[in-house]
């Protein structure tokens, strides 16, 4: 991959160079002391990867990442001195299109460390959802939610699950730029919604705590991480909590499974919306946001032919049109509508029904 580098710190960006040496297909086209440096750089020539600093002069990296996402479109990775401590600026920066984060190497020594392993993990599953964007929406999807879609469309559109009440379950997938379209969504929703809501953000295990607490701090309903026995509730928001994946274990009950283990996204939208199409016992609404890739496309066209209704976000509104668009190639979104005419939807389709 060819990869730019936006840090201030001299020994950053050796500890940065050191780790990205170790793989012969990795090739870093620039540095940038700054986010305005790197706007301008970003201008001239567009990385595959960026590894962008939050604290910065003259522009910071939340800033630039707003920008680059804008104009020169790219995979970001916030890569910082201490995630921990910068909780909030992260937020901000996937709100704009930041894939994840992660701590800098703190070694420069030639010998492998945990986080230099780690950060090489995170650049290679990144590199993975890249190499997948390209290619048709069903190419590389699980194996199970394959043929299951298969199933399904051989089937039609009626269920054949019985809803034995009228229970509601809104299951939400977001990616990039997940969080500030589900602050807008949830911000609109009344505190007496009368529908369960899951929510699948790709996000790593230890943001997802802090996720759930900043969106409950944007939304009238109370949102708190999904646990495994969990059954979603009316009026309360469960978010994925792990990087394991998320989904249906009975027709009323979430749980976590590893599978399927070589899958680029985690926690895997995918994985749960086919897990409704397979158990879930109620009535559902299927929505996709966001993102970067096709996670969540496959899964919205089964959801859709299972006979739920189905939402894409719009273009226009999208931090990063890939989710969404791949789902609107496969037809599988009954409405594409911009994020803040998302609430409203529900309101009316759940109060119709």
């Amino acid at each position: 991959m060819k990869i730019g580098i936006v840090n201030d710190a001299p020994i950053a960006v050796e500890a940065l160079r050191r780790t990205l040496v170790q793989r012969q297909d990795h090739e870093i086209i620039w540095i940038a002391e700054d986010g305005q440096r790197a706007i301008e750089l970003c201008a001239w020539q567009v990385p595959d990867l960026i590894l962008m600093d939050l604290m910065m002069p003259v522009l910071d990296g939340v800033a630039a990442t707003r920008h680059i996402m804008a104009h020169t479109p790219c995979a970001i990775l916030i890569v910082t001195g201490d995630v921990g401590a910068n909780v909030s600026a992260v937020y901000d920066a996937m709100a704009y299109g930041a894939l994840d984060a992660i701590d800098t190497p703190s070694t420069l020594s030639g010998y492998p460390r945990n986080d230099v392993n780690s950060l090489l993990a995170k650049i290679d599953s990144i590199e993975k959802l890249l190499n997948q964007r390209q290619s048709l929406p069903e190419q590389g999807a699980p194996a199970a939610a394959s043929a299951a879609a298969t199933a399904i469309a051989a089937g039609g559109r009626k269920s054949s699950l019985p809803a034995p009440d009228s229970k509601y379950l809104v299951a939400i997938g977001a990616s990039a730029g997940g969080p500030a379209a589900l602050a807008t969504l949830l911000s609109q929703l009344p505190a007496d919604f009368p529908a369960a809501l899951v929510v699948v953000q790709h996000v790593d295990a230890q943001f997802a705590s802090g996720m759930a607490e900043w969106l409950s701090s944007q939304s009238k309903l109370p949102v708190r991480l999904a646990l495994a026995g969990d059954s979603p509730a009316p009026g309360q928001v469960l978010l994925a909590g792990t990087d394991d994946h998320l989904r249906l274990t009975r027709p009323f009950q979430l749980g976590y499974t590893e599978q399927p283990s070589g899958y680029p996204y985690r926690p895997s939208i995918d994985v749960f919306f086919q897990s409704i199409v397979e158990l879930w016992a109620g009535k559902a609404i299927g929505i996709l946001l966001t993102g970067m890739g096709r996670d969540g496309a496959l899964g919205l066209k089964a959801m859709r032919d299972k006979g739920y209704y189905t939402i894409a976000q719009d273009r226009q509104s999208s931090a990063v049109y890939g989710m969404p668009k791949a789902a609107a190639l496969l037809d599988a979104a009954d409405a594409i509508l911009p994020v803040n005419q998302i609430a409203g939807k529900l309101a009316g389709i759940i109060s119709k029904r």
